[in-house]
């Protein structure tokens, strides 16, 4: 099993849109092939820190979910809203990858 968590920083007046846009993209997320599970929460500590965890089967499936078309649109729609880029860590087999 792969887990990934990813930390996005958003503009405070993008908040809204933001969280908005991911409700829309988690929806497809979803229905992809070895998703497990795919959640986004505003952080406890930092109101304007969005915070995606994420399960899947194989790394294939990661690979392949970051490939998929609404993740684009995503990216695209979500790039103006960050006050930094996103970290993403890939949990699997005992290690860290992070990006």
């Amino acid at each position: 099993m792969i887990y990934v968590i990813a930390t996005t920083p958003m503009k405070p007046e993008n908040k809204d849109d933001f969280i908005k846009g991911h409700k829309a993209c988690t929806v497809e997320t979803l229905k992809e092939k070895g998703c497990i599970s795919y959640e986004g929460h505003v952080s406890v500590n930092n109101p304007n820190l969005y915070v995606v965890v994420e399960r899947w089967e194989t790394r294939d499936d990661l690979n392949a979910h970051g490939r998929a078309p609404h993740m684009k649109v995503w990216r695209e729609y979500s790039s103006q809203m960050k006050t930094a880029p996103t970290v993403i860590e890939i949990i699997s087999d005992g290690k860290v990858e992070k990006f």
